[in-house]
């Protein structure tokens, strides 16, 4: 069967479809800027904007668990209709993304320390780590304002012992190697987004949108080309100088894809998607639920 319309699956059925974790924005809402801006990049790549607060998912190697792969539902087939392949990583397998609107933030389930088996809700309110074993729940639900049915991420069963995005996090363990304590947890900081090319700060260019490093001049010359001398000032007495070591040199393939330019990079992906059966930039919308969906099946919590 082929081309399910999403008007026949019946509301409150669930799929679960698993794979690796390529990209999630799962422990915060896409909202305010952040949301504008994606939206731009949907319009601009021909997609429908989702226009409200969201989370986000993509996953690669993606397979139904059907329930019963005998007689399988019409809303797991319906699923793995909409799985494609991401033309920039086309060795991914078959890849699924969802958008989903929401209010509420979805269950994430973690494998119990005690190992019997069970699961517990992570409450660390991290975003998980690309490449984690995953299962997306999603639910059918009909929106007010869509004729159609449409899916909801309800939940996003972890395989493994749980891995964290952890881009700009600083790592407390190196520094006390060091001999360098910070009080207190460090986090990063969301710098001030710049209107256009003329607000960048000074160092920085602008291309299509996205703030990248200035090229730095090649015949720089340093004394010493182990160290940098930088100049701290202090309050009674002259600037004190300080060796740092200079940064080594990272090469462009080593770098990783920041969380905003994989986001970009994705939904540009979807938009050739955009005239087939896949749903990614459809309205997809989740209804607020009352004190949170029963576990699914084979799912046992603790707490």
């Amino acid at each position: 069967m082929a081309n399910i319309s999403a008007s026949k699956l019946t509301e409150g059925n669930s799929v679960h479809i698993r794979g690796k974790l390529a990209f999630a924005v799962l422990a915060r809402l896409i909202q305010g800027a952040e949301l504008a801006a994606s939206d731009q990049r949907k319009e601009m790549n021909g997609m429908n904007p989702i226009g409200k607060p969201h989370v986000t998912a993509t996953i690669v190697n993606a397979e139904v668990q059907f329930a019963d792969p005998n007689n399988p539902t019409l809303e797991e087939l319906f699923v793995s209709e909409r799985r494609y392949s991401s033309l920039k990583n086309p060795d991914s397998g078959p890849n699924y993304s969802i958008d989903s609107r929401t209010s509420n933030l979805p269950i994430i389930a973690i494998p119990s320390a005690t190992g019997d088996g069970t699961y517990d809700q992570d409450e660390s309110g991290r975003e998980l780590a690309q490449g984690l074993d995953v299962t997306l729940v999603l639910r059918v639900y009909k929106p007010k304002s869509y004729n159609n049915r449409g899916l909801a991420l309800d939940q996003v069963i972890v395989h493994e012992e749980p891995r964290y995005y952890n881009a700009g996090v600083i790592n407390q363990a190196e520094l006390a190697a060091r001999g360098i304590v910070l009080n207190g947890a460090p986090r990063p900081i969301r710098a001030t987004p710049v209107g256009n090319a003329a607000e960048a700060p000074a160092g920085t260019k602008v291309e299509a949108g996205l703030s990248f490093p200035a090229p730095q001049p090649t015949n720089a010359t340093v004394q010493d080309p182990a160290q940098t001398t930088v100049a701290q000032p202090t309050a009674t007495a002259a600037p004190v100088a300080v060796a740092v070591p200079a940064a080594a040199a990272v090469p462009a393939s080593a770098q990783e894809e920041t969380m905003e330019a994989k986001l970009a990079r994705l939904e540009a992906e979807n938009a050739s998607l955009k005239d087939s059966v896949s749903p990614v930039g459809a309205p997809v919308a989740t209804s607020s639920r009352n004190g949170g969906p029963a576990p699914q099946a084979g799912i046992t919590y603790q707490g």
